[in-house]
């Protein structure tokens, strides 16, 4: 019988569920025998033990082990070392009053061991000391200095095959290892947890700190509580945590609350004493991976989007959000400055909104994001990459907090976009307008012009985007405009798709609408998308346009409204009436679609049009392109 054991265990489900199988291979033959004998008189120990199953439901973690022996007497070197390459956890056994077989485990085994596992992935060991039924002293004193020179030994048990002690716990240990792992989380050297460590730890702090006063109070350690251990703590526990932390650490408790140092210091303490499980549970219910890396299966839970369906923020992840900017607008001024915004982001890996995000959405005289323009990045995301929508809000713990099975509870997935055509209503919040106009038409003012910005605050903050809400009651409905590059010969699936088409042209230049007649009669004449005709710069005198009708015949030969009169180049804020407009022909195209319009009834649904402008109220998000086709959203509430 050799005197180490291997313990492999094969992970073949989730670890996190700690619902897992193992496939154990041990060396340590009359351990075996003994442990399944119960005795060791008359009992023959062979060199090799048949395998072994241990049932889930005999031991403390609930996981099937599977034990294939191995033999130094019936197997090579070679059959060794692939036992070792597949081993996740290995038990390196010595024999208690063997001076030789302690020293073996530094001068052989170990070295053995390294050698032939990989270095970024090196195995959790457990030093075993066997025969201590024929000693009165421990040798923990002689382990001590062996278990803090190597980091991978996650701790040593003394054990004797004789009278059957502490065998059991040397099964639950090995399983405890690859379950809970003390090596990604705590240094022994420096005595502390790894930065990684600290790091989620960190995070899930913050995201716990529901208030964001940098202390968890009682109320907020109950819910982690119950998150993560599906109870809540006695009053007396938790003041029993709290005066723990007192004792040990000036400032981790503040205000009868738990500060980061506090929470940090716990945790560690939890680890120090062998209660690593502890820390483990916490961070894998907030989503964490054995490499301390957020699971790609909590950022990106499955999401089906079938073809002409759209995605959108339902009532509880906005409800959400509007926590989270309350959380961190700390001057309640409805605004996050860039440092609010800095700290919101610091559960990120990575700061998910660039310095252009304020030339996206609508900001304050400070130029800071307002609530609106907040959440009208969350909305404009949501619709256009929902998956990435999904991954922020892991990083907020959204599923935790509104304690929803996934971040995908958070999305709607609204039906295709042919059956609400066919019904004739739609319950879709989120709309797209696709703008189209020629170079120099006045498509940045009638962009711009939606923040009630004119024409010379428009030259001089040099806008790319304007978001603005209007109030109203009602239902809330939002819009996405998109601009497209002035060269309709090649335009792409996007361009055309869409819910709303907007055709602007220049008024005063006289060759400017052709392009709008153009791009209408070649895409969209024949379709039943809605159109809008805009007549920029009407403060200019309007010129004839040269083409075979004026605009207003155009619209009256193909059934549209008449050309709207716009310009941004006035004192006041430029009206937003147009907007409106648009927003109710993209919510009722089975009303507005040219092709749907007779002559009879098309003056009977412009009033529609109009009476849309009282009932509903716009937030549009606009995304002016300089040199290419780039997103822009509207925001619509109704």
């Amino acid at each position: 019988m050799a005197v180490f054991c291997i313990v492999t265990l094969f992970i073949l489900s989730n670890v996190n569920a700690l619902h897992t199988n193992f496939d154990v291979r041990l060396i340590m033959s009359s351990m075996l025998v003994y442990h399944f004998k119960h005795s060791l008189r008359s009992v023959f120990v062979p060199y090799r033990a048949e395998e072994i199953t241990i049932p889930a439901d005999v031991t403390p973690e609930r996981v099937p082990t599977h034990i294939v022996d191995y033999s130094e007497a019936e197997q090579t070197d070679e059959q060794l070392f692939q036992e070792i390459s597949k081993a996740n956890v290995i038990c390196i056994v010595y024999s208690v009053n063997n001076q030789k077989s302690i020293e073996k485990v530094t001068s052989h085994w170990i070295p053995l061991i390294t050698e032939n596992t990989d270095k970024d992935s090196r195995v959790p060991l457990i030093l075993v000391g066997n025969k201590s039924d024929l000693v009165e002293h421990s040798s923990m004193e002689t382990i001590l200095p062996i278990m803090n020179q190597y980091s991978e030994i996650e701790t040593c048990v003394e054990c004797s095959a004789k009278n059957l002690k502490n065998i059991s716990e040397l099964f639950y240990y090995a399983q405890k290892a690859v379950l809970h792992p003390t090596g990604p989380l705590y240094c022994p050297e420096k005595k502390d947890v790894r930065p990684v460590c600290a790091k989620a730890l960190t995070r899930i702090f913050k995201v716990s700190d529901l208030d964001n006063d940098g202390i968890l109070n009682d109320n907020e350690l109950n819910f982690f509580q119950r998150t993560c251990f599906n109870a809540p703590l006695e009053p007396q526990a938790l003041e029993d945590v709290k005066n723990v932390v007192r004792r040990n650490l000036i400032d981790g408790v503040c205000d009868n609350g738990l500060t980061l140092k506090g929470f940090l210091f716990l945790h560690t303490l939890f680890i120090q004493r062998g209660r690593h499980e502890t820390t483990w549970t916490v961070l894998r219910r907030f989503g964490y991976d054995d490499d301390l890396e957020l699971n790609q299966d909590y950022l990106f839970p499955l999401l089906k989007v079938p073809p002409n369906c759209t995605t959108e923020l339902n009532h509880n992840a906005s409800l959400f959000l509007q926590s989270i900017f309350d959380k961190h607008d700390k001057d309640r001024d409805s605004a996050l400055s860039p440092v609010e915004l800095g700290y919101l982001f610091e559960v990120f890996p990575y700061t998910p909104w660039g310095p252009d995000v304020y030339n996206t959405v609508c900001t304050n005289d400070q130029g800071w994001i307002t609530y609106q323009g907040y959440l009208s990045q969350w909305t404009l995301t949501t619709y256009l990459d929902v998956h990435r929508c999904l991954e922020y809000l892991g990083y907020l713990g959204y599923s935790i907090i509104a304690e929803q099975e996934s971040q995908a509870a958070g999305i709607i997935v609204t039906r295709d976009k042919k059956i609400d055509l066919q019904k004739k209503q739609t319950q879709r919040s989120v709309f797209r307008c696709n703008v189209f106009g020629d170079i120099s038409s006045g498509k940045s003012g009638f962009l711009q012009a939606f923040l009630g910005k004119n024409l010379t605050v428009s030259r001089s903050t040099q806008r790319l985007c304007t978001t603005l809400l209007i109030h109203c009651s009602h239902h809330c409905r939002m819009g996405w405009l998109h601009e497209v590059f002035p060269d309709f010969d090649y335009l792409t699936d996007a361009d055309l798709l869409c819910d709303i088409v907007c055709l602007v042209y220049d008024g005063n230049n006289p060759y400017s609408f052709e392009y709008c007649a153009n791009v209408f009669k070649q895409y969209f004449m024949d379709s039943k998308t809605p159109c809008m005709m805009i007549a920029a710069k009407s403060d200019l005198p309007e010129v004839k346009q040269i083409y075979g009708c004026s605009p207003l015949e155009f619209c009256r030969r193909h059934k549209m409204p008449p050309p709207q009169s716009f310009t941004c180049n006035t004192a006041a804020a430029p009206s937003r009436e147009i907007y409106a407009k648009l927003t109710t022909m993209a919510m009722h195209p089975y009303v507005c679609s040219h092709s749907n319009l007779n002559t009879a009834d098309r003056q009977g649904n412009i009033h529609v049009l109009d009476f849309g402008i009282v009932c509903v109220c716009v937030l549009l998000h606009f995304v002016y392109l300089s040199s290419q086709s780039r997103p822009a959203a509207l925001h619509v509430h109704v």
